[in-house]
C-alpha cells in the first residue's frame, strides 16, 4: 500500500475533492507549502501566491476541512475494498510508482492497480486503435504484437473493445506481460464481456486505473485514461482509427509527451483508416511495416529486453548473418560502413541483419554505429 500515511491519504483525497484542484494543483502547493497540513493551515493570502489558485479556490480549500470526517470514511471504504480485491494504492511518491509515467506533465496522483509491476514494464509499447476494426486491423495488430510480445516487451492498451482486446490477447498468448489501463474503478470491468480477460490480465500483468472503486465507465473518464496508456509507454502504436478516434487522442497525448508514435497505413476510402492516414501524412506518425520498425527506432530503448525470451542458437544464421557475422569475428570492432563495404551488402541491408545478430545474443552496437561480436 502507499508509503502515505492514512491521515495523509485523508487529506490527499481532501484537496482532490475541492472543484478545480487535480494534480498540477496539489502539486504546486505541497511545492509550497512541503506538507498537507501546512496547506490547509496556511492563510488565504498565503495560498493565492501559488500558481493557479485564486481567491475563490483559496476559500474552497480553506473550508474543505469541514468534510474530513466524511472523508475519512472514504478512505478507510476504499483501502477495504481494495483488499477485499487483492488490490493496492499506489501514490506518485512511492518507490513502485512507474518512471516512465512520473516524466509525463500531468501524472495521476494515484494509482489503484491489480497485479504486480515488473522491471519489464519500463520497456512498455502502447498498442490502441478503433473498437470497430477491419479484417486488415485485426490481422495487422495480432501480427505485430505477436512479433513484440516475443521479444519479451511489455503491451500497454485500454482494455476496450477491438484493437485493445486483440491487442492484450495477443500478448498473453505469446507469453508477454500486458498492462490495461481502464476508465473505471477496479472492480467495474468494462466492456462487461471483457471479465475473464480482465482476470486473466491481473493474474499475468497488471490493470491499473486512476479513479477510485465504485466509478462508472463514464465518456469523460477515457480521454484522461489515454495519457496514462501514452505516459506508460516509450512508444505507441495506433493500428486503426478514424479522424475523431480516441487512438488520435492517444497519438497526441504521447507527442505531447515525447514519446514516439507509429502507424499502420490502410486504405483511402475506408473509415477506420482515416486516422492513421492523416497521422502518417502529417508526420505525427511513423508509417509502420512490421515490428522491426519499432525495434530499429527504440532499439536503444528497449536494449534491456529486447531478445531476452529468444534461445540463442550456435548456428542457426542465414547467409547474410554468417557473412556479418565472420567479418566482425576476424576484423573485430567495425563502423557500420566499414561493414558494409567488408560484405559487400548495403548499409539497410547490414543494419536489418546487424539487429537479428544482437536479438540472438551474437553482436552488439557501440556508440558511433559501430559493432563486435560478444565474446
Amino acid at each position: 500500500m502507499s508509503k502515505l500515511s492514512f491521515d495523509q491519504l485523508v487529506d490527499l483525497f481532501l484537496l482532490l475533492s475541492v472543484d478545480k484542484i487535480g494534480p498540477s494543483r496539489v502539486r504546486s502547493l505541497l511545492s509550497k507549502f512541503k506538507n498537507f497540513n501546512n496547506i490547509f493551515d496556511a492563510s488565504l493570502t498565503e495560498l493565492e501566491k501559488v500558481e493557479g489558485i485564486s481567491f475563490e479556490l483559496g476559500k474552497r480549500i480553506k473550508s474543505a476541512r469541514q468534510k474530513r470526517n466524511d472523508l475519512i470514511s472514504i478512505v478507510e471504504s476504499q483501502l477495504n475494498g481494495l483488499d477485499k480485491i487483492n488490490a493496492k494504492l499506489i501514490s506518485l511518491w512511492d518507490a513502485e510508482y512507474p518512471s516512465l509515467l512520473k516524466k509525463i506533465y500531468d501524472p495521476p496522483l494515484l494509482l489503484y492497480t491489480k497485479g504486480i509491476f515488473s522491471d519489464k514494464d519500463n520497456y512498455s509499447i502502447a498498442a490502441v486503435g478503433t473498437r470497430n476494426p477491419t479484417n486488415y486491423g485485426k490481422v495487422q495488430t495480432e501480427r505485430i504484437i505477436s512479433e513484440l510480445a516475443l521479444q519479451g516487451i511489455t503491451i500497454v492498451s485500454g482494455l476496450a473493445r477491438g484493437i485493445d482486446s486483440i491487442a492484450h490477447q495477443t500478448a498473453l498468448k505469446n507469453g508477454s506481460r500486458t498492462i490495461a489501463v481502464i476508465g473505471s474503478g477496479l472492480d467495474v470491468v468494462y466492456p462487461p464481456e471483457n471479465k475473464n480477460l480482465f482476470n486473466k490480465i491481473s493474474e499475468n500483468g497488471l490493470i491499473i486505473s486512476e479513479y477510485p472503486l465504485g466509478t462508472k465507465p463514464d465518456a469523460q473518464n477515457f480521454p484522461r485514461r489515454n495519457r496514462i496508456i501514452s505516459g506508460l509507454s516509450l512508444g505507441v502504436i495506433v493500428f486503426e482509427t478514424a479522424i475523431n478516434g480516441g487512438a488520435m487522442q492517444t497519438a497526441h497525448f504521447a507527442l505531447d509527451q515525447n514519446r514516439e508514435v507509429f502507424a499502420i497505413p490502410g486504405n483511402l476510402g475506408v473509415r477506420q483508416s482515416e486516422g492513421t492516414n492523416l497521422l502518417i501524412q502529417k508526420g505525427e506518425a511513423e508509417l509502420l511495416i512490421n515490428a522491426e520498425d519499432v525495434l530499429n527506432e527504440l532499439q536503444l530503448k528497449l536494449r534491456p529486453v529486447i531478445g531476452k525470451n529468444i534461445p540463442q542458437p550456435e548456428k542457426d544464421l542465414n547467409v547474410f548473418e554468417e557473412k556479418i557475422f565472420i567479418a566482425l569475428k576476424e576484423n573485430g570492432e567495425l563502423q557500420i560502413d566499414k561493414l558494409s563495404e567488408l560484405t559487400n551488402l548495403s548499409t539497410s541491408d547490414c543494419l536489418v541483419n546487424l539487429l537479428t545478430l544482437e536479438f540472438k545474443g551474437l553482436v552488439k552496437q557501440l556508440p558511433g554505429k559501430i559493432f563486435s561480436v560478444i565474446v
